[in-house]
């Protein structure tokens, strides 16, 4: 299949008479196992059915390995129905991630949810090593100069003539229990549409103002965006684990898994539950606005997939009935937007948002660090010029070390310093993301956090940019969480001093990349 032809997938999703659907399957470990076939079996049912409009294969979920989702989706492109690739960030660095691009692009795999990717937990003899060089704005940047074609420079002057033809999106979680980590949800969502996602998926909840607010905050937003939600056909298994954040990211709350549980006593173990909770869902989410549905579930057939779009079709109608199934919400969760008594869902005036108590923030070392930098790093202000002629005069002589590794202790002891010469800490409220978001998210936080809690490192240490937006809450300036997409770190500055780096004018906040210029108080070491 050539990689201009139509792509059938961006059609139907940008054509408002029709209701794309998608669906998950997962490629499994091996390459020839039971998993594999069934992947295409399926693949070959839905493209003759016509009732499918593409399928997502899943990359390593869960953090272990399996099938290569490229390479699957290649296969599948050939039985007639678009795949949609989900590609991560975890495990290639940018380097392996052009490359992967230019291999999709000849295959004619176009459509790609980009995303930052489970954290990696189990591989040959070991954890492996968790790459995360870059995340999902940057892979998005990077897609989107690949679809320039010729205006995209090559190293050693050569320069693509060719453009790609890649049909990109992200994903966004409108499920999250605090305000901090919902907001920086939002944050990082205006930074991926920015990158050039040319589509959004929710993340996968149960509660239907959580879709509407999603809905709601797009529109008001970013109008021209299609969003798709997601419905998994959920039996118990999965919902314990969910409940256990043990899937980060998918949110079933204690009154869910009693439902659910109670369902299993059924003749036929809660299947006809399943299927009709997931249509109920179908139809609200078709009934409220939203471009298409991605379904997904462990070992669901093609002929339940199938049923679940038939009774979601006919429940359409009254969409507005079945709001009240839906009635899921977090214990004292965060909402965007204030709740319509009359419908259960929002209203479109955000709700007022209050400081709440327990809040991190505000500690000494933010204090210092804000002084420092109205000090030394402001353009032509109090001892900015000083520093700027100090360091030009040690670069390059015996000093310069010296002078690093006193840098380096200081920020050790003050920020956890990784010593990556590239420094993000003003971008994050002086919260370094490459010590201490072990996904090295450099333009906001992961899908994965739980209650404020990191994805990794649950009830024990809180997302930094849960913390980095107390911080700024604190002063009215949140909002800076939003502005500019931070660059991936320049590794020719590892190990070297990022001070000097940004007086003489090396790295991403000299050269007024990111966020706001260093006059204006956002960047700088």
């Amino acid at each position: 299949m050539s990689a201009m032809s139509p792509n059938r997938f961006r059609e139907a999703l940008s054509n408002p008479a029709v209701f794309p659907v998608s669906w998950e399957v997962v490629p499994g470990r091996g390459a020839r196992e039971a998993a594999q076939e069934r992947v295409v079996r399926l693949a070959g049912q839905a493209a003759s059915g016509g009732m499918i409009h593409a399928l997502t294969l899943t990359d390593n979920p869960g953090g272990t390995p399996a099938m290569s989702a490229d390479f699957m989706g290649a296969e599948i492109l050939a039985l007639g129905i678009e795949p949609v690739v989900h590609f991560t960030c975890k495990d290639k660095n940018r380097n392996a991630i052009e490359s992967q691009l230019y291999a999709l692009a000849r295959a004619g795999v176009r459509n790609l949810l980009a995303m930052s990717g489970d954290y990696p937990v189990s591989g040959h003899q070991g954890r492996p090593a968790p790459v995360f060089d870059l995340d999902p704005a940057h892979v998005l940047q990077l897609i989107t100069e690949l679809n320039r074609g010729p205006e995209h420079p090559q190293t050693k002057g050569i320069i693509l003539s060719h453009p790609c033809d890649f049909f990109a999106g992200a994903v966004v979680s409108p499920f999250k229990a605090t305000e901090a980590e919902q907001m920086a949800q939002y944050y990082k969502l205006k930074k991926k549409i920015a990158a050039g996602a040319q589509f959004i998926v929710t993340q996968l909840g149960y509660d239907a103002r959580k879709f509407h607010e999603a809905l709601l905050y797009m529109k008001q937003n970013h109008s021209d965006i299609p969003l798709v939600g997601n419905i998994y056909i959920l039996p118990y298994g999965a919902a314990r684990m969910m409940n256990r954040n043990e899937l980060p990211g998918s949110v079933v709350t204690d009154k869910l898994l009693a439902d659910i549980d109670r369902e299993r006593s059924d003749p036929d173990k809660g299947l006809r539950a399943r299927l009709l909770r997931a249509a109920r869902m179908y139809a609200i989410l078709k009934g409220m606005g939203y471009n298409g549905v991605h379904i997904g579930g462990h070992n669901v057939a093609y002929e339940q997939v199938v049923e679940v779009i038939r009774q979601g079709e006919a429940l359409v109608p009254q969409w507005t009935d079945l709001v009240r199934h839906f009635d899921y919400p977090l214990p004292d969760g965060f909402y965007y937007y204030e709740r319509d008594p009359e419908t259960g869902l929002n209203r479109e005036k955000p709700a007022e948002r209050r400081r709440r108590s327990g809040e991190s923030g505000g500690d000494c070392a933010y204090r210092l660090a804000l002084f420092m930098h109205w000090l030394l790093y402001e353009p032509g202000k109090n001892l900015h010029g000083a520093m700027k002629t100090l360091c030009g005069r040690i670069a390059g002589t015996g000093l310069e070390r010296v002078f690093h590794r006193l840098e380096h202790l200081v920020k050790v002891v003050l920020f956890d310093c990784r010593d990556c010469g590239d420094c993000a800490l003003a971008e994050t409220a002086y919260l370094c993301p490459m010590s201490q978001c072990p996904k090295n998210q450099r333009n906001g936080a992961c899908g994965g956090s739980y209650q404020g809690w990191c994805e990794v490192y649950q009830g024990k240490r809180e997302c930094v940019y849960v913390r980095a937006y107390h911080r700024l809450r604190r002063r009215g300036r949140e909002g800076q969480l939003a502005e500019g997409i931070v660059p991936p770190c320049n590794w020719d500055l590892y190990q070297t001093s990022s001070w000097i780096n940004y007086y003489l004018g090396k790295d991403h906040a000299a050269k007024g990349q990111g966020g706001k210029s260093p006059g204006a108080g956002a960047t700088g070491p």
